[in-house]
């Protein structure tokens, strides 16, 4: 059974990863990163990749979990607005 703390922890984990859904499947699909920040998505997604390892430290599977998800969509899209900017350079 779920302590309270944990079910806000997954409901968190959950509601935020889930942010990044629509983001990401819009960036998929359109292939358009025009009006998307290079360093805030850098920064994001390194700082998703210092939670995950945090969350990995501690044992705390739902912030192993969200972060996990969460840096794949991030990661996602940082990689076609950098495929994008380098292929718009030649």
């Amino acid at each position: 059974m779920l302590t309270t703390p944990e079910i806000i922890g997954y409901l968190a984990a959950t509601l935020t990863t889930a942010s990044f859904v629509p983001q990401a499947i819009l960036t998929i699909k359109t292939r358009d990163t025009e009006s998307l920040s290079l360093g805030m998505y850098m920064c994001f997604t390194l700082g998703v990749l210092c939670w995950l390892i945090y969350g990995i430290y501690l044992g705390d599977k739902a912030i192993v979990f969200a972060n996990a998800i969460t840096l794949l969509l991030s990661s996602s899209i940082l990689f076609f607005k950098l495929y994008t900017m380098v292929r718009k350079k030649k």
